[in-house]
């Protein structure tokens, strides 16, 4: 999804009701999930960049940040993990793009569990009905930490749509919502299915800027021993 993957100085975005009442239905829906999500909750924030190097090839550089926010039944801030991502993206066509993504995730300094690297091997396809757009994407990772390897494949189904006219234009606000089941396998363990769902309002703050805020909701190994997740989302998403 384009929309998921953006240096002029920011500027606060026009607040009209059409963005106005999706912010106040994600705090609505943070107050009712997080009585649900009991286990864990996150607020993970982003910096990514997009750079187009020709027509059909472009990377994307992006490092994130993920922040306990509730624990053991507790309100806390305390760091989890830092992650450093890496995408090239070849279109091929009609909506259509093959991409592969390296991650390292440094986790033992924060909180002691293990470091990860990660490879992803990635196929995107989007297309538009009037305004809104919608996608598919299938990945298959590979996932080492330092005992094991653990394969996840993963498929998602997103949308996003401008909130004001047909067309986004500086400082009006979008919609992006996306579900996606996820599916790891490792020699050591029985597999793992989860479950996520994610709803975002965005701006576009200049040509090249735009901020994202949403909420994420996880059902992890629902197969076997449940757990519930909430995130708290904030992205802020470069393009050159």
């Amino acid at each position: 999804m384009g929309i998921m993957f953006p240096q002029e100085p920011l500027y606060l975005p026009n607040m009209t009701m059409c963005s106005i009442r999706p912010l106040i239905a994600f705090v609505s829906f943070f107050g009712v999930a997080s009585g649900f999500a009991q286990d864990v909750g996150y607020w993970q924030s982003q910096a990514a960049l997009n750079y187009r190097l020709t027509e059909n090839y472009s990377h994307n550089f992006s490092i994130e940040n993920r922040n306990f926010i509730l624990k053991d039944e507790e309100v806390v801030l305390e760091a989890r993990q830092v992650d450093l991502n890496h995408f090239s993206a070849l279109s091929i066509g009609n909506g259509q793009s093959l991409a592969l993504g390296a991650k390292y995730r440094f986790r033992e300094a924060f909180d002691g569990g293990d470091n990860e690297l990660r490879f992803t091997q990635q196929y995107n396809m989007a297309n538009r009905k009037h305004v809104m757009r919608f996608g598919h994407r299938v990945r298959s990772e590979q996932r080492i930490f330092n005992d094991r390897t653990v394969h996840r494949f993963r498929y998602r189904f997103a949308v996003d749509f401008p909130l004001q006219g047909e067309k986004l234009n500086i400082g009006e606000a979008y919609f992006v919502a996306n579900t996606e089941s996820l599916l790891s396998v490792a020699s050591s363990s029985k597999p793992q299915f989860d479950q996520r769902w994610v709803a975002q309002i965005g701006w576009l703050l200049t040509e090249k800027a735009k901020l994202q805020i949403g909420l994420e909701y996880r059902f992890e190994d629902y197969a076997q021993e449940t757990e519930e997740v909430i995130f708290l989302l904030s992205s802020l998403i470069f393009s050159l």
